[in-house]
């Protein structure tokens, strides 16, 4: 470490991204500080993919107990199914605890300095610390800026966070309201979804957009739409926005066409959960101090290598990775960014491939995708020259699934015609979020649907799903 500095790096904010540029970091040997001002362990911790897991996991359960034509058909049957509310809710704030915990530790273990209180950019090389015992300026050689998102509200919506409230309060499982609507058909709506439809809760789903869960293949989200939202208590307008929602009791929502912004309708729910997506937490970060100026998102404007940039140009020693920078929402994404801001801290130059980054929804069955979509993959075609192909399988024909009962989905793989080249992996169905890693590796290291095809699954598995849809495209 050079002399002039108090650490080689600063990290601000300590939830998944930040962690792991500062476990990559002291594994470099650089000496390292994080400085968190609210929870550590951040979204993903305290609010988001952990507890959202637990309830999922809970609320899985007790659809799965009291399915009873599914136990019958393998030869099981049950009483009623009983559960308690807070104990589940009490399971998510456990496991939470027992996460951050385990993060700090290791952070202590590593002799990560864990510095409590507001971070900002206080100058070049500088950051400045607000917190209980005032207020303090420490240097550091590089720093990383990793404060997260938090969830976006519309105008027009008042959050009260008892009957109007995002998934920040939602994931505390206070209440289930005999009827709510949920705003947004996104992950967190589908999650939402099925934890508050399992769990014995009417349902209004309210889409903007023309068409539901409008982030992913079509192919999947209609599949998806039968078979998690059809069949389920769950009410859906589509074409159709939240104008106006007043908390109380009950929660009055105003509805008007997305497209002509007309009054359609005014419903009266219990309760109104607002899943609308995320946005950057990039106020009040000091990025004034060294000429950074927030795109119109509020994004923090970064290159490849995860390095700030100011009109274009490289801003020394200054990095930003996860949420804020908007490459791509996902906390395992801010995680691998923190390795590849460190790699690149310390000289071995390193880019994320986003291509090969894997998503899912926790819903019963499962979503998840990795790469492009049908229409992105037509789109890169059209201006790269080539053609592309899809293939599909579906787990009525695997026997493992069928061994399970579980034969609702589907797997979709998108290739180049020319050279084979696999562009998106799409999977609905049972332990969807755990095959797709065979696809992500697969589009990290560019194979073609030549090679995978020849690829030995074992047999009875889920896996060869993609086995055959591999094996389909050839």
């Amino acid at each position: 470490m050079s002399q002039e500095f108090d650490y080689d790096l600063v990290i601000i904010g300590a939830g998944v991204g930040g962690h792991g540029a500062a476990l990559h970091a002291v594994s470099c040997g650089l000496k390292t500080a994080i400085i968190e001002a609210a929870d550590m362990g951040g979204t993903c911790v305290n609010r988001g993919c952990i507890p959202s897991k637990a309830l999922l996991a809970a609320s899985g359960r007790v659809r799965e107990l009291r399915n009873a034509h599914h136990l019958k058909s393998l030869g099981i049957q049950i009483g009623s199914v009983e559960f308690d509310r807070q104990a589940i809710a009490n399971h998510a704030t456990n496991l939470v605890s027992k996460i951050q915990d385990d993060l700090t530790n290791s952070l202590k273990r590593l002799k990560v300095d864990i510095i409590r209180g507001w971070g900002k950019i206080a100058g070049a090389q500088k950051v400045s610390i607000t917190g209980d015992g005032g207020e303090k300026t420490i240097t550091a050689k590089d720093i990383i800026l990793s404060p997260g998102s938090i969830p976006f509200v519309p105008p027009g919506i008042e959050v009260d966070g008892k009957t109007v409230f995002t998934s920040d309060q939602g994931v505390k499982l206070e209440s289930l309201p005999d009827w709510v609507a949920i705003i947004g058909s996104g992950y967190i709506g589908l999650e939402f979804s099925d934890i508050y439809s399992a769990l014995g809760c009417e349902i209004t789903m309210i889409e903007a957009l023309d068409q539901l869960m409008p982030g992913f293949d079509r192919d999947i989200a209609k599949l998806a739409e039968r078979v998690l939202i059809t069949p389920r208590d769950i009410e859906t307008k589509v074409g159709i926005y939240a104008k106006k929602v007043i908390p109380g009791s009950p929660v009055v929502i105003e509805l008007a066409d997305f497209k002509t912004k007309e009054d359609v309708d005014v419903i009266e729910v219990d309760a109104c959960l607002v899943a609308t997506g995320r946005i950057p937490a990039t106020k009040n970060l000091g990025l004034e101090s060294v000429g950074v100026e927030v795109d119109r998102r509020n994004f923090i404007p970064v290159d490849d290598r995860m390095a700030v940039l100011s009109a274009g140009e490289v801003v020394p020693h200054l990095w930003a990775i996860g949420d804020a920078n908007g490459k791509i929402m996902l906390a395992h994404a801010a995680s691998a960014q923190g390795v590849i801001a460190v790699e690149n801290i310390v000289g071995r130059e390193r880019i994320v491939d986003y291509r090969s980054i894997p998503a899912a929804a926790f819903t019963h069955p499962e979503v998840s995708y990795v790469g492009l979509t049908e229409t992105g993959a037509k789109e890169l075609g059209q201006t790269e020259g080539f053609e592309i192909a899809t293939s599909r399988s579906y787990f009525k024909g695997n026997s493992k699934a069928l061994a399970e009962n579980e034969a609702d989905g589907i797997a979709k793989v998108i290739y180049r015609k020319d050279t084979g080249e696999v562009l998106g992996v799409h999977i609905f169905g049972l332990h969807a979020s755990d095959l797709i890693h065979e696809a992500s590796a697969a589009i990290a290291n560019r194979q073609s649907v030549q090679t995978l095809a020849h690829l030995v699954h074992a047999h009875p598995t889920l896996s060869e799903v993609l086995d055959e849809a591999y094996k389909r495209a050839i």
